[in-house]
């Protein structure tokens, strides 16, 4: 007899799954995003459930990341995020999706997890224990710049300020990103910061996602340095943006309304183990991505 879908056994993905990776996304209408599947299977792990019909033996039905972050991570991480979770349409509610959480929950032991809930996914994750602590609002469009400028002065990151956005971004995340964060200068196609005298004031990266740059992570002193990065970083694309503001910021997300950008979807923030989000909201803006793909 068969093995039951939800007795099939979950394996750790490599960069050699990027195209079933891949493959898995489009078949639930995400477009390919093979970049964002490789940041998220270099700096954390992804897992698996293999194909039992597949004739080539080669196919995923569900896949999922887990990034963990925190001292001594991934061996004992304080932090971890859920991402990239995945079912293939016809095994959808068939257990696979409730299978990788519990997977993907052992494999991060003691440490709060998080994760952005599409609103078709937030009933499941509440079954498994997580409560929604804050929404997202996914804006989307050419941004036309109107108005005075923003008065906060930003340039593009050096190697030099490395060090600095680690430092600024786990005081504001609240836990150690390193591994992450390190990666961004390679992974995305801006890198820009905000400064003055006393120091690092704000960072945002925008990276490429098929027709889009996404904006993320931003993280600023305040709303007039949020505005300023991100004008910073659309003046240097053609492309539309594409950016995820944690929906505490309504004066940020009412501004990007007025220069272009439209209202998408919202995605709810979502925790285990802890019932509030780690670090500083009011100067964490945007993620570096959430759900929807």
């Amino acid at each position: 007899m068969p093995t039951p879908l939800t007795e099939l056994p979950v394996r750790r993905l490599t960069l050699r799954d990027l195209p079933l990776c891949g493959d898995l996304g489009e078949d639930r209408d995400w477009p390919r995003s093979d970049h964002k599947w490789g940041l998220l299977l270099t700096a954390g792990t992804g897992y698996g459930i293999d194909d039992p019909d597949s004739p080539d033996g080669k196919g995923l039905i569900a896949a999922c990341t887990l990034t963990s972050y925190g001292t001594g991570a991934p061996q004992d991480p304080s932090y971890a995020v859920v991402g990239m979770v995945l079912v293939a349409a016809r095994h959808e509610r068939k257990g696979l999706g409730r299978r990788l959480i519990r997977h993907a929950l052992a494999e991060a032991g003691n440490a709060q997890v998080s994760l952005y809930a599409t609103e078709s996914g937030e009933g499941l994750y509440k079954q498994l224990g997580f409560t929604v602590t804050g929404r997202a609002e996914m804006l989307r469009g050419h941004f036309r710049p109107t108005g005075p400028p923003p008065q906060v002065a930003t340039r593009p990151a050096t190697p030099e300020d490395l060090s600095a956005v680690i430092r600024l971004d786990n005081e504001v995340f609240g836990h150690d990103r390193t591994a992450m964060i390190a990666r961004l200068p390679a992974f995305s196609d801006q890198l820009r910061v905000a400064e003055d005298r006393g120091g690092l004031l704000g960072y945002a990266a925008a990276w490429p996602d098929r027709d889009t740059h996404t904006v993320g992570p931003l993280i600023a002193r305040d709303t007039e340095t949020a505005k300023a990065l991100v004008a910073s970083l659309a003046a240097g694309t053609d492309r539309p943006l594409r950016i995820d503001v944690d929906t505490r910021h309504s004066e940020l997300c009412d501004w990007l309304r007025t220069r272009g950008l439209t209202t998408v979807t919202f995605n709810s923030s979502m925790s285990y183990g802890a019932p509030t989000l780690p670090g500083d909201s009011r100067r964490h803006f945007a993620p570096l991505a959430t759900a929807s793909g």
